[in-house]
């Protein structure tokens, strides 16, 4: 630990810095392709006045670093200084020693391996607490003084930047594929964010609450929880099972409670993040993994 800091958190976050910057450099760059945010403004820069990013980027956020200290919290702001950094000499880095990859002729290939670096490399930065500081510290302020939610002005303020991008030095063509890589980067991310732990939460009635309940927690070794509920229809008293299963394991799950009522009510629902015994927490309670 350093300062309250988790060296894994750090080391992740470097990682995604990098892999995000090797994407920027070898296909935004190399490719004219534009991106939302500050990476975005970044870029803008560069194709019109030639500045070099990694100066920028750091140039943009320091004046946002002094705002973060006490919207983001001691640790989220040295996370999120890390994430920036990283960025900035990872840039320095890539492009002092570029990959020649010619794809001008190909733009449907490097915008989805610009929008698959850019959300790997990001989807690990904020999975691991950090950000690249910009639109996210812009965003936090906007919601608590003016009460717009993050991703709304996050959306906004990419979307003014993509529309400068298009009319200083994008041709169509470029702005099209820049959507592209933008909205293969978003699904990426969610992707990265939600990673092993994400699951399906399933809601059970049925008349054979206990021999269903007995079969799972046997058959499949998951926690089922009785809910008192009330029919409003019927008027009756009943209990609702829950339980929360892998997403691999939905369809073993259904098939279960099938086969001891074929008529039984079941309501699936998408679980983003799970923390506990069976999905971060093994038999002893112990963080699975370290």
């Amino acid at each position: 630990m350093i300062l309250g800091l988790k060296i894994k958190n750090i080391l992740f976050i470097l990682i995604g810095s990098a892999i995000m910057s090797f994407g920027l450099v070898n296909f935004n760059m190399q490719n004219k392709l534009a991106e939302g945010g500050f990476t975005g403004i970044t870029l803008l820069f560069y194709f019109l006045f030639k500045w070099d990013p990694s100066y920028t980027n750091l140039i943009l956020n320091i004046p946002l670093f002094f705002i973060g200290w006490k919207l983001l919290g001691r640790n989220a702001f040295l996370y999120t200084i890390t994430g920036t950094v990283g960025v900035s000499i990872s840039l320095w880095i890539f492009q002092r020693y570029t990959i020649e990859m010619p794809l001008e002729h190909d733009l449907t290939l490097a915008a989805l391996f610009a929008g698959a670096f850019t959300g790997i490399g990001l989807g690990i930065i904020f999975r691991f607490g950090g950000t690249t500081g910009g639109v996210d510290i812009i965003a936090r302020l906007v919601q608590k003084y003016a009460g717009w939610n993050m991703g709304k002005t996050m959306f906004l303020f990419d979307a003014c930047v993509i529309a400068i991008s298009w009319f200083t030095y994008l041709n169509y063509k470029q702005a099209m594929y820049t959507l592209v890589a933008v909205f293969v980067g978003a699904r990426v991310i969610d992707i990265i964010q939600e990673g092993a732990y994400s699951a399906r939460g399933a809601m059970i009635i049925s008349d054979q609450n206990e021999q269903i309940a007995a079969k799972i927690m046997a058959e499949m070794d998951r926690g089922v929880t009785a809910l008192k509920a009330y029919g409003s229809y019927t008027k009756n008293e009943r209990e609702v099972l829950y339980c929360v299963v892998a997403k691999n394991e939905i369809i073993r799950l259904k098939n279960l409670i099938t086969s001891v009522d074929p008529h039984a009510f079941v309501s699936i629902s998408v679980v983003h993040d799970v923390h506990g015994e069976g999905f971060t927490l093994d038999e002893n309670k112990m963080p699975i993994g370290d």
